[in-house]
């Protein structure tokens, strides 16, 4: 696993049946279902590893299943 642009955040998240990403608060979200899923907001650096770790997390997708999507 490594650090990741957020475009490509948003690509594999579709590929695992997330829709969006959509406006929100202070944060966008993506849906899968009735359950939302913040993402970061755009910025001038890539995802590091301990956030998309957390990320993933609260998504339910495992680091296993994550990495077999590369």
């Amino acid at each position: 696993m490594k650090p990741l642009s957020r475009h490509e955040l948003i690509r594999r998240l579709r590929s695992f049946g997330f829709e969006g990403p959509f406006s929100g608060g202070r944060h966008s979200f993506m849906k899968r279902g009735q359950f939302k899923l913040r993402i970061p907001n755009p910025h001038g650096g890539d995802i590091s590893t301990p956030l998309l770790k957390e990320i993933l997390k609260q998504a339910g997708i495992s680091e296993n299943e994550w990495d077999k999507q590369d």
